[in-house]
């Protein structure tokens, strides 16, 4: 296992190049402030370096707000009990560092506000019932109740993101007031909708809908409860993301 020091103290680290492709983004984002000393615990557990996209951001941030908190993209540290869960509590890593500890089904990066999971795939998605090689950026869909394979690596995902690419992915899935709804809820919330997202009366009308505010870690129980009554092969993991 690497030492914190050389997962840290590396050439060429990403985090200014984040910045500078952050500041050149016309996608709204908010990077949210780090808790050094949670960050490189996190790190530690991840083991991976602050070359890499996703080793400076759990090092460098609390997480990422995109489209005003529509999608949490989770950071090293979070905002604490009240605040942004942080990889570790979303991934449920060992409460002190753990050799060769790793989340079987791969890695949550992020999730949004309907309950929709961008999963980096572990070793064997196979195994897990998960499209998409090893190492590629999967999302399980709350309007299918199914993973799709997103055809990119963690680099790609968030040049996507910059560039754009989200607004096509989410085309289908806002409604008039999508905004303001979002900016009302806390960070460990997200919307319900009803009829819910996969039915036919939702995709057909969305505006229609009934939408409330509920904890997020809810509407991902909701989300595995309907994959099982409805006979859908089971999500695995969806992330833990407290109350």
């Amino acid at each position: 296992m690497r030492d914190i020091t050389e997962l840290v103290d590396v050439p060429h680290p990403s985090w200014p190049v984040l910045i500078d492709a952050f500041a050149g983004s016309f996608t709204a984002h908010t990077v949210l402030p780090p808790d050094p000393e949670r960050c490189r615990a996190t790190l530690h557990q991840l083991q991976v370096t602050a070359r890499s996209p996703l080793g400076a951001i759990t090092l460098n941030s609390g997480g990422i707000l995109v489209h005003d908190g529509w999608l949490r993209i989770y950071g090293g540290s979070g905002g604490g009990p009240a605040g942004l869960p942080g990889m570790a509590e979303v991934n449920g890593f060992p409460a002190t560092v753990e050799p060769g500890w790793q989340p079987s089904e791969g890695l949550i990066i992020a999730h949004d506000v309907l309950g929709g999971v961008f999963v980096l795939n572990g070793m064997e998605p196979e195994r897990h019932g998960r499209p998409g090689p090893p190492g590629g950026v999967v999302y399980f869909s709350p309007a299918s109740l199914s993973w799709e394979d997103l055809e990119m690596g963690h680099s790609q995902w968030l040049t996507w993101l910059l560039d754009g690419g989200s607004a096509e992915h989410y085309s289908e899935l806002l409604w008039p007031s999508w905004r303001a709804e979002v900016a009302g809820l806390g960070p460990r919330d997200g919307i319900t909708v009803y009829p819910f997202l996969w039915s036919q009366e939702a995709q057909e009308d969305l505006a229609a809908t009934t939408r409330k505010p509920a904890p997020l870690s809810q509407i991902l129980d909701l989300h595995a409860g309907f994959c099982e009554q409805l006979g859908l092969a089971p999500p695995g993991e969806l992330g833990v993301a407290g109350v």
